[in-house]
């Protein structure tokens, strides 16, 4: 007689919400119908080996999870890594991260970074020139640098407007600022796919949403179409906020 505990019940739990979270992500990264042929090859897998014990057909399909198990790290691998980067970088694990490491000064968001960004951001939204600008945190963000020009400038905002000008090499990526000092340009962020995303919002939204759901940075955006000025942190937005806003918000990052 099967017996059915409140650990048992736990365990269907537990396994149900880890692959929902799975299925959210592929769904995100456009590989939700893999993932859902995958559940079904399992499903069909377990009533053919385990429950009806079809020996000949049972064992093919044995050989194929096996082999299947290899393939598909290969294929999913970067979703796979996907999933432990944003696993790594939720909010809830912040204070785990910053008990193992706690930044140098000047390592995270301080004042000296935070008016020069802010007063360029007010001259760009002016002249609505378009400028994504990101703020690493506790997370490194080292290989995003790799994919740009490593400049490792101090901060000034004539530098900042320099970079973003619309003849400028440099002006359609991103801007890495970290250590106290633009430490690369004209970087590739990863892009959201996150259905929620406004319409109106472009591509600059969708890759400074991406990083953040990625890592604890902050990024700043300059729309090149309105001007707004927006933030995203934490997988979230505040779009079309003032330059006195985005003083306060970034100065709230600096001591989070």
């Amino acid at each position: 007689m099967l017996s059915f505990t409140i650990k048992d019940a736990i365990d269907v739990l537990l396994v149900a919400l880890l692959l929902y979270y799975i299925f959210r992500l592929m769904k995100e990264s456009r590989s939700g119908n893999i993932f859902m042929g995958i559940i079904v090859f399992i499903i069909i897998w377990i009533f053919v080996s385990k429950i009806f014990n079809m020996s000949l057909l049972g064992s093919i399909m044995d050989k194929a999870v096996n082999l299947g198990a290899i393939a598909l790290i290969i294929i999913f691998q970067d979703d796979i890594r996907n999933f432990f980067s944003q696993l790594g970088a939720h909010h809830s694990l912040g204070k785990l991260v910053k008990f193992f490491y706690s930044p140098k000064k000047g390592d995270a968001i301080n004042e000296d970074t935070i008016i020069p960004v802010v007063r360029a951001c007010m001259s760009m939204s002016a002249q609505k020139v378009g400028a994504l600008i990101v703020f690493e945190r506790y997370v490194g963000l080292g290989d995003i640098e790799k994919t740009g020009d490593i400049i490792n400038a101090d901060i000034r905002q004539r530098l900042i407007e320099n970079i973003f000008f619309k003849n400028s090499p440099l002006h359609d990526g991103a801007m890495i600022i970290a250590h106290h000092k633009i430490r690369a340009a004209g970087c590739i962020l990863p892009v959201s796919h996150d259905e929620d995303i406004p319409r109106r919002l472009g591509l600059r939204h969708r890759a400074a949403l991406g990083i953040t759901q990625q890592s604890d940075a902050v990024a700043v955006i300059v729309s090149e179409e309105t001007g707004g000025i927006s933030v995203a942190f934490n997988g979230r937005f505040h779009l079309d906020i003032s330059g006195e806003e985005l003083e306060r918000i970034l100065t709230e990052m600096s001591v989070g």
